[in-house]
């Protein structure tokens, strides 16, 4: 480990990150942002060349489950994450209080039930065995989509945090099997349905609207945001890149690439 060096010696550069909350990891004009493959890196690199001409260099680095991205964030691996929405980070920070932030919403996943063995929801057999997220908040959001459908009844004032204890009525006596969100797709060949986040769906060659047997409505509260330590949502930086983000460009890019799958939330 190098020696720390005296205040009155850092150069004017390392300075300016510093008020800027960025890591000394990261060069001047560069921003980090960890994101999930599908959709979140697509849209990053998508808004690529237009921060560029900004004078912003973007650096994507592409995660494969939820958890590494926050403790990247935190530990300044990276300086912006994409990939969750405010009850899967409230819920993450209970744990690990990390002082991450909330910053610009840019759009909704919704979340669907998938199966390779049935083509509705009715014909799901007694006993037939349902996979859903693991973490805290996906997996209270996917019980609340299967109490929509009427299989299965939660306890009154159950909130985004439901979880299979609070399941008050289940006529099919459905079992429920919790497998981490990125391993969802795969376990499909071994039980007889799974919730499913979008952007493991579509990473997956799943298509939500032709597939999902049933999905949220655009109404869902679940808005996929950008998410920060405190100083760098004043990061000139980072202001562009929300603006690149919540352009009418990424909106019409969103509806035509995804098909209504992933909705735009600005």
């Amino acid at each position: 480990m190098r020696p720390t060096a005296p205040l009155t010696a850092l150069p004017l550069a390392a300075l300016a990150l510093a008020s800027f909350g960025l890591s000394s990891g990261a060069s001047a004009g560069t921003l980090r942002v960890g994101a999930t493959p599908v959709p979140h890196a697509e849209i990053l690199n998508f808004v690529k060349p237009a921060l560029a001409k900004q004078g912003v260099n973007l650096v994507v680095r592409e995660f494969s489950d939820y958890v590494q991205p926050n403790l990247a964030l935190a530990d300044g691996s990276i300086d912006v994450n994409f990939f969750q929405h405010l009850p899967y980070l409230t819920g993450f920070q209970k744990n690990r209080p990390l002082g991450l932030v909330p910053g610009a919403k840019i759009h909704v996943e919704p979340i669907g039930v998938y199966s390779r063995r049935v083509t509705s929801l009715k014909s799901l057999k007694t006993g037939a065995t349902i996979a859903l997220p693991n973490d805290p908040s996906n997996s209270g959001r996917a019980l609340k989509l299967l109490e929509r459908s009427g299989l299965i009844r939660l306890k009154k004032g159950a909130g985004v945090q439901a979880t299979v204890l609070d399941i008050t009525s289940n006529v099919k006596r459905l079992k429920f099997r919790e497998l981490e969100a990125a391993q969802l797709p795969r376990a499909l060949g071994d039980v007889d349905a799974a919730v499913i986040n979008t952007n493991y769906a579509l990473d997956a060659g799943l298509n939500p609207q032709r597939d999902a047997l049933l999905l949220e409505d655009r109404r869902s509260p679940y808005a996929n945001l950008l998410v920060a330590r405190p100083a760098t949502l004043k990061n000139p930086d980072y202001l562009k890149l929300v603006r690149a983000l919540q352009s009418p460009e990424v909106k019409a890019f969103l509806l035509k690439k995804y098909g209504g799958a992933v909705v735009p939330a600005f």
